[in-house]
């Protein structure tokens, strides 16, 4: 079966959004206060970067090409 691109793109981009929001939650609590607006602009940013990443190729691709060859 071949790799779907857009899945496993999608996929890493929303696991770089979670771990993305989580870090700036974090680091922002301990600042003072949560600001949410700073939240969901830097996690959208890395998931954004993400998937441009990925257009550089996904490993979880290349790996299911090469077990079907």
């Amino acid at each position: 079966m071949k790799c779907n691109w857009i899945h496993a793109a999608g996929v890493r981009a929303l696991k770089t959004i979670a771990q993305s929001a989580i870090a700036t939650i974090g680091t922002t609590a301990a600042i003072g206060g949560v600001n949410w607006q700073l939240v969901i602009s830097t996690s959208v940013l890395a998931g954004l970067v993400s998937l441009l990443t990925s257009v550089a190729g996904l490993p979880e691709c290349k790996e299911s090409e090469e077990t079907n060859e």
